[in-house]
C-alpha cells in the first residue's frame, strides 16, 4: 500500500517503523528539519519536508494516488486539514488523530463534514486500557475481544502457584473455560502446546470469559477485591477521560497535578473528584494526602521518569494496584523486571489500532481483522476476525487443518456462545475468531493456514 504520514512525532515515526516491516510505501511529511533528518537516517522511507495540509505538498508526496494517510501532527486543526485535503486530491482512506476534549461529543460530527474515514484518540483509549485493567485488578494487562464477551490477561507466574512445574496437559480439567494463550520468559514469547511447563517470573497470556478469567484467579489465590478508590497523578487528557469513566462508575477520584491553573479547570470538568494542586511525585505530599490509603494509584504524568519513580514507590508502600504511561519502551521493560507489570504506552495503543486498520484494508481473503493487540515488546500478536463465507477451510474440524506453528486459534464466538476451541471445533460463516501469531505479524485469517 502506498502510504503517506504527516508528522513524524512519537506516533507517526513509531508507525513508519512498524509499517515499513510490511513492506508498505511510505512517505513521510514534517515541517521539522531535525525530525526529517532524523527520520531519513533510521527509516527506510521517503521524507518530504513542508506543512502536510499544504495541497502543494501532498501532491508531491503522491496523494492523488495514495492508499492511505495518516494524519499525526501535535494540532488536531491540522490533522483535519491535512486528511480533507488529500481526500480531495483523491487519497482512498484518512486517518486523523483528534485529542483534544472539546472536540469528544463532536468526533461523528466533524468525521462526517471533513469525509475523515477514521478518527483516533490515543488518550481516550489508553484511559478505556487502564480502566479494564481496575476491572482485573490481579493482571498485567487485559485485552478485549468479543464486545466484552471475552478478555485475554497477563498473569504473573509466583512461586506459590499451583501451576508451577506442571505441564499444561495436566492441568487440562482443573481449569475449564480457559485456555494458555501464550508465555513470555526472559524476553521470548511462546506458543504453548501440552508439553509447556510454567516458571517462576513467567508471564502467561490466558483466553477466557470474564467470569471464566474470575474463577481462574481465586484459584491461583489472586481475585482482588473491586477497586473502590483511585490516585492519580498528572492532569493529562488520559486522566481527565479516565476520572470521567471511574466517577460515572461510582469511584472515588483523587487527582494531583502541578498546575493551579490547570487544577481549576478539573475542578469544573470533575465536580465530584477531589482535585490537589501540588507535584504528585513528593513522597511528603503524598503521605500528607494519605494516598496509601486509595485501592489503587495510576501516574499519568508528562515525563516517563516520573511516572516509572512514582509508581514503583507506591507500589513499595503496599498500593496493590499501580498503573504507569511510559511511551519508552526500554524504560518499561526495565521496570517491569522491578516488580511494575502495568505499564501502558499510548503510542503503541495507537499504533496497534492502526496497524489493524491497515491490516483490515489490505485482506481480501475472506475476513475481516476487528481487534489487535500486540503481546509483550516483541513480534507476538492477537488478532481477532470475523469470518464470512469467503473464509477458507470452513466446517473442518480444527485438529484436520493445516495451522502453521506459531499460530493457534483460542477462543471462538459461534451464534454469541463462546466456545474455548479443542480439536473437534468447527469454524463456520459469521463466527468470531481470535488468533495468537508469533513471528511475522498476521495479515489476514489465511495466514493462519500452511500454503499449498
Amino acid at each position: 500500500m502506498k502510504i503517506l504520514i504527516v508528522g513524524a512525532g512519537k506516533v507517526g515515526s513509531t508507525l513508519a517503523a512498524y509499517l515499513s516491516l510490511e513492506n508498505h510505501d511510505i512517505t513521510i511529511i514534517d515541517n521539522n528539519d531535525a525530525v526529517i533528518h532524523r527520520a531519513s537516517e533510521m527509516l527506510d522511507v521517503m521524507c518530504i519536508k513542508g506543512p502536510g495540509a499544504a495541497p502543494s505538498v501532498l501532491r508531491e508526496a503522491g496523494a492523488a494516488d495514495a492508499d492511505l494517510l495518516l494524519a499525526t501532527t501535535n494540532l488536531d486543526e491540522v490533522n483535519m486539514l491535512c486528511a480533507l485535503t488529500a481526500k480531495r486530491l483523491g487519497t482512498k482512506y484518512t486517518i486523523a488523530r483528534i485529542r483534544d476534549v472539546a472536540y469528544t461529543d463532536d468526533l461523528a460530527s466533524l468525521r462526517k463534514d471533513l469525509n475523515i474515514d477514521t478518527v483516533i484518540n490515543p488518550e481516550y483509549s489508553t484511559a478505556l486500557e487502564i480502566s479494564r485493567l481496575l476491572r482485573f485488578p490481579a493482571a498485567a494487562n487485559v485485552d478485549t475481544f468479543f464486545r466484552g464477551k471475552v478478555e485475554m490477561i497477563g498473569v504473573m507466574v509466583r512461586e506459590d502457584d499451583h501451576i508451577v512445574g506442571q505441564p499444561l496437559s495436566a492441568l487440562f480439567g482443573k481449569t475449564r473455560g480457559i485456555l494458555y494463550s501464550a508465555a513470555e520468559r526472559k524476553d521470548e514469547v511462546i506458543i504453548p502446546d501440552g508439553s509447556f511447563v510454567p516458571q517462576v517470573g513467567d508471564k502467561l497470556y490466558i483466553t477466557g470469559t470474564p467470569q471464566n478469567l474470575s474463577a481462574y484467579l481465586r484459584s491461583l489465590g489472586r481475585d482482588l477485591p473491586r477497586i473502590h478508590s483511585v490516585f492519580i497523578i498528572g492532569g493529562s487528557r488520559i486522566a481527565h477521560y479516565l476520572s470521567k469513566m471511574l466517577l460515572s462508575m461510582g469511584v472515588r477520584v483523587t487527582l494531583v497535578e502541578r498546575s493551579e491553573p490547570l487544577c481549576r479547570m478539573f475542578s469544573e470538568w470533575l465536580p465530584e473528584a477531589l482535585i490537589l494542586n501540588g507535584d504528585g511525585t513528593d513522597q511528603e505530599l503524598l503521605a500528607s494526602e494519605h494516598f496509601t490509603n486509595n485501592d489503587a494509584f495510576i501516574a499519568l504524568t508528562g515525563r516517563d521518569e516520573d511516572n516509572l519513580i512514582a509508581s514503583l514507590y507506591a507500589r513499595q508502600q503496599g498500593i496493590r494496584k499501580v498503573i504507569a504511561k511510559c511511551n519508552r519502551e526500554n524504560y518499561a521493560s526495565v521496570v517491569r523486571s522491578a516488580g511494575l507489570d502495568s505499564v501502558v504506552a499510548p503510542k503503541l495503543i495507537t499504533v496497534a489500532r492502526i496497524l489493524r486498520l491497515v491490516r483490515g484494508l489490505q485482506d481480501k481473503s475472506g475476513s475481516v481483522m476487528t481487534s489487535l493487540y500486540r503481546i509483550a515488546d516483541t513480534g507476538a500478536e492477537a488478532a481477532e476476525f470475523l469470518l464470512n463465507d469467503k473464509t477458507p477451510y470452513l466446517g473442518i474440524p480444527l485438529m484436520d487443518l493445516p495451522i502453521r506453528k506459531g499460530f493457534l486459534i483460542t477462543a471462538l464466538l459461534h451464534q454469541e456462545q463462546v466456545i474455548i476451541p479443542s480439536g473437534s471445533t468447527v469454524l463456520s460463516a459469521g463466527d468470531r475468531v481470535i488468533v495468537i501469531s508469533h513471528g511475522k505479524g498476521i495479515q489476514a485469517f489465511a495466514d493462519v493456514f500452511q500454503k499449498d
